[in-house]
C-alpha cells in the first residue's frame, strides 16, 4: 500500500502546477481544462511509477551486492536510481512542452479550446518532473525504509541492525 499511496500523493503535486497555470492565465475551468488535467494525471502517475521502479531496482542491486547496511547506503541507492531517470524524464517533459507551448500562444481558429487543454499540461510539466526527481525519492526514503527492513527481517540477515531505526515521531 505504500507505493500506491506515494503515487496518489504525487498526483496532487503535479495537478497543482496545472491548476496554477490555469489561474495565472485567468482561465475558467472548463471541460477542455478538465481533459488536460486528466492527461496530466496520467503522465504524472507514469512518472511516479517508473521512478519507483528505478528506485526499487537500485536498492535491490545494492542489497544483492551486500552494500545496503546503513542510511547512507540507502541515500546513495536513491540518488543512483533517481539519476538514471533524469535524462528520460527531461526528454519527455521537453517534448511535451515543445508540442504544447505553441497552443498557449496561438491565435487561430479554435485557439480558446486548445489553450484551455494545453494550459494544465504545460503547468504540470513544470512541476511533475521536479516532483518526480526530488520529492518522490525523499518520500520513498521516509515510507519505503520500513518495507526493506521488514523484508530483511524475514530473511534473517544481519544488515538490519543499522537500518531499523524508525522515526519516533
Amino acid at each position: 500500500m505504500r507505493q500506491p499511496a506515494i503515487i496518489l500523493a504525487s498526483l496532487l503535486f503535479a495537478l497543482i502546477g496545472g491548476i496554477w497555470l490555469i489561474f495565472l492565465l485567468g482561465q475558467a475551468v472548463s471541460v477542455a481544462s478538465a481533459v488536460g488535467l486528466i492527461a496530466l494525471a496520467g503522465l504524472s502517475s507514469e512518472f511516479g511509477v517508473i521512478m519507483l521502479v528505478y528506485l526499487d531496482q537500485a536498492i535491490g542491486a545494492r542489497i544483492e551486492a551486500g552494500r545496503f547496511a546503513s542510511h547512507e547506503d540507502m541515500d546513495e541507492a536513491l540518488i543512483e536510481g533517481a539519476v538514471l531517470r533524469v535524462r528520460p524524464l527531461a526528454m519527455t517533459a521537453r517534448v511535451i512542452l515543445a508540442g504544447l507551448f505553441p497552443l498557449l500562444i496561438c491565435r487561430g481558429t479554435g485557439h480558446e479550446v486548445m489553450r484551455r487543454l494545453a494550459a494544465p499540461m504545460v503547468g504540470g510539466m513544470i512541476t511533475a518532473p521536479l516532483l518526480s526527481l526530488f520529492v518522490l525519492p525523499a518520500v520513498y526514503k521516509l515510507l519505503g525504509r520500513k518495507r526493506f527492513v521488514e523484508e530483511e527481517l524475514d530473511a534473517d540477515t544481519p544488515m538490519v541492525a543499522n537500518v531499523a531505526h524508525p522515526n519516533p515521531l
